[in-house]
């Protein structure tokens, strides 16, 4: 069992992880600036000392296993451990995380985010207070997935459909309100109102694909039968719509100056008007006993949450998809 323990070392994990992610042995080699042969050795060792086969021989790349991805996909949780370890570690000692990870919805302003970005960094210029910022785009159920795998520490527009575990908080962003539009040369825009779903089901729709890897993706506002045109990000949805590819669902504050100089056409539907609660939600202390005081919490998570206490923030992540707005963060 020792043995076994011994070569499950941080350089293992992460030579497996450079393997699987170039696709070959003489990639990854370059990548960690060994030679191909020292990497062979090594997962010898490796296959010897776990009593398993990590790669399939028979193939020319490097096609793992399933022993393989198994330790491939434990190893990559282990090397998150090890990484949140020291950053918990240098907060205690300095009060302010080596990094922090934020999960953004795609539906949200990007606009807002990046001026959050800039005023964190502010906090000590040029360099900032020292904690490195790393964004992550997500749709759906996936900006769930990242906070409670513990991928992201702090999670933007994500649904009230989820029940926080232990060590998780989650408090209100506001309601985005969506509205269906379609370009002006699409069939639906001279279509007479209110849409029934018999008449949406023969034309296509455009969708934004959820991002969960292991959730269960969420579906909405897709008809049985439909055409659906998937694309990776509210954005995307935008510029499909215009083309005229589909029509969907979009929130009111981001087609507002599209439909007032007739670029898109709102139409009224059947079904209920939609309007959706979005939260904020981020990992609290592992005893999830920083409640409300968060004194327990990083500096920067700490400045994050505070920023998202107001309402000035909070509506302009929902409603500000376009155009600078003075004091934001006033």
């Amino acid at each position: 069992m020792s043995e076994r323990r011994n070569v499950l070392t941080p350089e293992a994990l992460a030579m497996m992880d450079a393997i699987a992610r170039t696709g070959s042995f003489a990639a990854a080699a370059r990548e960690l600036g060994k030679v191909p042969s020292a990497l062979t050795y090594s997962v010898r060792q490796l296959e010897d000392a776990l009593d398993v086969l990590l790669f399939d021989r028979r193939s020319r790349q490097a096609r793992l296993t399933a022993a393989g991805e198994e330790l491939l996909h434990e190893g990559r949780r282990l090397l998150q451990e090890m990484d949140a370890v020291a950053n918990r570690v240098k907060r205690v000692a300095s009060g302010w995380e080596t990094q922090i990870s934020i999960a953004v919805d795609s539906i949200l302003s990007s606009l807002t985010v990046f001026e959050l970005c800039e005023a964190f960094y502010a906090l000590n210029p040029p360099h900032g207070p020292g904690t490195r910022l790393r964004l992550r785009s997500e749709v759906l159920a996936g900006t769930w997935e990242t906070l409670v795998s513990g991928v992201a520490d702090l999670a933007l527009g994500v649904s009230g459909e989820h029940t926080p575990p232990a060590g998780i908080k989650m408090e209100l962003l506001g309601e985005l309100h969506m509205v269906y539009v379609v370009a002006p040369h699409h069939p639906l825009a001279s279509a007479p109102e209110p849409l029934t779903d018999a008449a949406l089901v023969h034309h296509r729709a455009v969708a934004v694909a959820d991002s969960a890897q292991r959730l269960t993706p969420i579906t909405v506002n897709l008809l049985p039968g439909q055409d659906v045109l998937t694309v990776p990000s509210v954005g995307s949805k935008l510029e499909a719509v215009l083309r005229g590819l589909g029509g969907g669902f979009l929130p009111e504050s981001l087609v507002r100056e599209h439909v007032q100089v007739g670029r898109l056409v709102r139409k009224e539907v059947l079904r209920m008007n939609q309007a959706g609660r979005l939260y904020y939600a981020w990992r609290a202390s592992p005893d999830g006993s920083a409640g409300r005081s968060r004194a327990r919490l990083g500096l920067a998570l700490q400045w994050w949450l505070e920023q998202l206490e107001r309402p000035a923030t909070r509506a302009a992540l929902l409603q500000r998809h376009s155009g600078w707005q003075p004091g934001l963060l006033g």
